[in-house]
């Protein structure tokens, strides 16, 4: 998918209503008061845990028609800390098929408003838009100022034209921690075009008129205090933007419609409809590999690892490629395909044996903005595959090599999905996993000898997000490991680490650690001797307190943890006292550990439970939830003191 980057859209004015009134041409203005250039101009209200403030911000889009978009930008943004440092950096992203950098100024200026710094598009870095295993037409060109001293004062200037309408730029009006003394946006539209907007977490409207077969809207907003977003916040649930379509667009030379979800379905359907297809003696080999396979879900299972197995990822976004995928026999062929040519070929294999599915387009990243059904325009960044299986619909994500067959995960879980069929776009939610699907449980084996030291067996199961998380650390140089593991369980710092990856078998990872220790013991007193009971932790976050919170709090999935722990202790010694059991309760999840003495064995054995059964947590409940956790790190520094035998 093609994106516009972040190019620090800056662009706004205090009393310049009366220069935007006059003029027949929005983004021509540079006649911006010189006091806007000067950080003393800035009231204090706006002040308040702002890094940056936005003097002045104008956006004008200009839709001469589908396939000419050109967008004029300028801003004057004060940079008031080095947190706000990313607003002396301007990255702009074309393609010489797609779009291209017209002018580009950035200028600098101190906190009196002299200017002491001036670049050019000819200063700018031009380099791949990407990296790795992707090949596309994208380039990024950059430039980045180092602030010497605070407040400075950036002012940039840019122009982009572009050649396609399929993605109208949105209006993100502020960053976090950034004001706004004020802004405006200008869009100026041929009328019938069945322009659109949505506006997100603010309530502005524009002011509308119609000249000339010319529709023209403006937005202005002044005085927008800097948001702080809170620990577990999603962005887009908090900070102010309008998002733009057309009804009608224009994607290298591809007339499309987005008056509704269903017609865009379609256009996509169209772009596939020639590639999707395996060839007869391909697909004639397909039905004889799954012959013997007795039932469809076991079919769907067997190809899908079969192409997990054969292909490998490689993105592609060359031209139309940017949104129509490579055919699925190149695919076959070349063992290689990104998002888009791996659900299509997945597609093909399972056309190829009588299984129908459906491509799918998603907006893709742990708790990313769900599509709005009411509001069709190209918000899709990855492609997966639904196969809707009689009485057990189940989704394919074609581009992992290790996701178990009917698993998606938090990268594109729990939100809707444009399902592409036959007669159109299909709105519909993706499955949202539940605590079982998301499980880590440990069993561990803790010897302590009579000097204070130990030795610990660890065994770990994981399944869902804790599996990739050991599939990825096994990609991991051994020191590297180490510390990710000891951070990510709170593993005392321990003397002796050795990681050992064991089996990944039906969508179960398991790895062992061994560990030991010079001093487990945290505190030695006459005869008596303090432990934390456990070499790792279950749970181990806390919050900060906040009274009245005001966003929900996200974590990327529910989950589910168990721990076993067996403490044998030197034949010398026995308990003193076991820390108390625990059952603490929150209106999403749970928190159980118990301990128990085996005298006979010398053992002390505990078990704990954590369970967190939705993973969006309202702001009503915050306060709940962070003194629940403030409870099981209270619960888990208890200690098993233990003594020298009589």
């Amino acid at each position: 998918m093609m994106r516009y980057l972040n190019v620090k859209n800056v662009l706004c004015v205090t009393t310049l209503a009366f220069i935007l009134i006059s003029s027949s041409s929005y983004a021509q203005d540079k006649n911006i008061p010189k006091a806007l250039y000067a950080a003393a101009g800035i009231p204090d209200s706006l002040k308040e845990d702002a890094n940056s403030v936005i003097r002045y911000k104008m956006k004008d889009i200009t839709v001469n028609g589908p396939d000419d978009i050109s967008v004029y930008e300028h801003s004057v943004v004060t940079v008031l800390n080095e947190k706000g440092n990313d607003e002396a950096e301007a990255v702009l992203q074309y393609s010489k098929k797609y779009n291209s950098i017209g002018s580009f100024e950035m200028r600098i200026y101190n906190a009196e408003g002299n200017l002491v710094k001036k670049y050019h598009k000819s200063d700018m870095y031009d380099r791949s838009a990407v990296s790795g295993s992707i090949v596309t037409d994208e380039r990024l060109m950059m430039i980045s100022h180092n602030i010497a001293t605070y407040p400075s004062t950036i002012e940039i200037i840019s122009e982009t034209k572009y050649r396609s309408s399929m993605n109208i730029e949105s209006w993100y009006i502020q960053s976090a921690e950034q004001s706004v003394q004020d802004a405006y946006c200008h869009i100026a539209i041929k009328t019938g075009s069945g322009f659109r907007y949505l506006n997100r977490n603010i309530r502005v409207k524009p002011q509308a008129t119609t000249d000339n077969k010319t529709d023209s809207y403006l937005w202005h907003v002044s005085n927008l205090k800097a948001i702080k977003l809170e620990e577990g916040a999603r962005s887009w649930r908090v900070l102010p933007r309008i998002y733009f379509a057309a009804n009608q667009f224009e994607f290298y030379g591809l007339d499309g419609d987005f008056s509704s979800w269903d017609s865009f379905g379609k256009w996509i359907q169209g772009l596939n409809a020639d590639v999707c297809t395996l060839g007869p003696q391909r697909a004639e080999e397909i039905r004889t590999m799954t012959a013997g396979i007795k039932t469809d879900k076991e079919k769907v299972k067997f190809l899908y690892e079969y192409m997990q197995q054969s292909m490998r990822y490689v993105s592609i976004s060359l031209g139309i490629g940017g949104m129509k995928p490579f055919a699925a026999d190149f695919v076959d062929k070349q063992k290689y395909g990104d998002c888009k040519a791996l659900s299509n070929y997945m597609y093909a294999l399972l056309k190829a044996v009588g299984i129908p599915s459906n491509y799918a387009i998603i907006n893709s990243g742990a708790n990313a903005e769900p599509a709005e059904p009411g509001f069709a325009r190209n918000s899709f960044d990855h492609v997966i595959l639904c196969v809707p299986l009689k009485g057990d619909t189940t989704w394919l994500e074609c581009t992992s090599s290790t996701q178990a067959c009917g698993k998606l995960g938090p990268f594109t879980e729990n939100r809707r999905a444009l399902l592409i069929t036959e007669t159109g776009g299909k709105l519909v939610n993706t499955p949202k996993s539940s605590a079982a699907d998301n499980q880590l449980n440990s069993e561990v084996q803790i010897v302590l000898n009579a000097d204070g030291g130990a030795k610990a067996r660890v065994k770990i199961s994981s399944t869902g997000e804790y599996r990739d998380d050991y599939l990825g650390i096994a990609t991991l140089k051994a020191d590297d490991q180490k510390e990710y593991l000891i951070r990510m369980l709170n593993i005392k710092q321990p003397t002796v680490f050795e990681y050992n990856p064991l089996t990944d078998k039906d969508g179960v990872k398991e790895v062992a650690l061994d560990i030991e220790y010079d001093k487990f013991c945290d505190v030695k007193a006459g005869n008596k001797q303090f432990y934390r009971p456990r070499a790792i932790d279950i749970w181990g976050n806390t919050l900060p307190v906040a009274e009245n919170r005001k966003s929900d709090y996200y974590f990327n999935q529910p989950m589910l943890k168990n721990c076993t722990t067996i403490i044998t202790l030197p034949e010398s010694f026995e308990v003193e006292a076991l820390p108390a059991n625990q059952s603490l309760k929150f209106t999403y999840g749970s928190f159980d550990v118990n301990y128990v003495y085996d005298t006979t064995k010398n053992q002390v054995i505990s078990t704990s439970k954590f369970v967190l059964t939705n993973h969006v947590i309202p702001a009503a409940k915050y306060t709940e939830m962070q003194q629940y956790m403030d409870n099981i790190a209270k619960a888990q520094n208890k200690k098993l003191v233990i003594r020298k035998k009589a």
